[in-house]
């Protein structure tokens, strides 16, 4: 098991983010964490990456109880945009190439020219639409077992969100990462995921294979999410 999440309560203040949460994910599969903003998603990824620890309950990410190192095995793209206005393209691509010993350079070059993007353009001269790419860029380039995504397609046009898509599916490596997605937005993913997982007030609330939900019960993962988000009353 690549990530295990045993009974795990994160609260802040008096609120739970996530509520005795038991999670399991395997290597070699892309998961769809589904749920309304403020579910508790990004508090999940987080949590594997050892930016935020449990209150109780264990998480163990590649047989290791996570700490902060994690970041040298877990590559996570956040939903915030922080970079500096300054950096070129080029700049921030070999920053990253300096902080993890898995960043391969040359799918980072090909991945830009993939993208359109020019290594001497600055941040501050990126549209939001370019800044997600070089964000996917990013991380697609580290050759980390575990890839993490925070609402990659939050805000950004359809010809974008295709474009990210594609990369997805074509720079992955499926026999070797295991691959979780974290959105409310589900029509441009649903064709590359492996399993989808609900979350919601941090418990998880539904659980299922793709493949079966389209053989077995005819729905597409929209369906389900919002059959699932009807039975809690939403």
């Amino acid at each position: 098991m690549t990530i295990r999440f045993e009974n795990v309560t994160k609260k802040y203040g008096s609120e739970a983010a996530l509520d005795h949460v038991n999670l399991q994910f395997q290597p070699g599969k892309i998961y769809g964490l589904l749920g309304p903003n403020g579910s508790g998603k990004s508090t999940t990824l987080k949590m594997i990456t050892g930016l935020v620890y449990p209150n109780s309950g264990t998480i163990t990410v590649l047989g290791q109880q996570v700490t902060r190192k994690m970041c040298h095995s877990v590559a996570y793209l956040t939903e915030l945009d922080m970079f500096y206005d300054s950096f070129t393209v080029d700049k921030v691509v070999a920053f990253y190439a300096s902080q993890f010993p898995d960043f391969n350079l040359e799918k980072a070059n090909e991945l830009l020219k993939e993208m359109n993007l020019s290594g001497d353009k600055k941040m501050k001269q990126l549209s939001k639409g370019n800044r997600g790419r070089l964000k996917l860029v990013l991380i697609l380039a580290r050759e980390a077992p575990i890839l993490l995504f925070d609402e990659p397609l939050s805000g950004l046009d359809p010809m974008v969100r295709d474009s990210i898509v594609k990369s997805l599916l074509t720079y992955i490596q499926f026999d070797k990462q295991t691959v979780v997605i974290a959105t409310h937005e589900m029509d441009e993913i649903e064709a590359i995921l492996d399993e989808v997982m609900v979350i919601y007030n941090g418990r998880i609330v539904g659980n299922e294979n793709v493949e079966q939900l389209r053989e077995q019960q005819g729905l597409s993962v929209l369906e389900w999410f919002k059959q699932t988000m009807e039975q809690m009353g939403v």
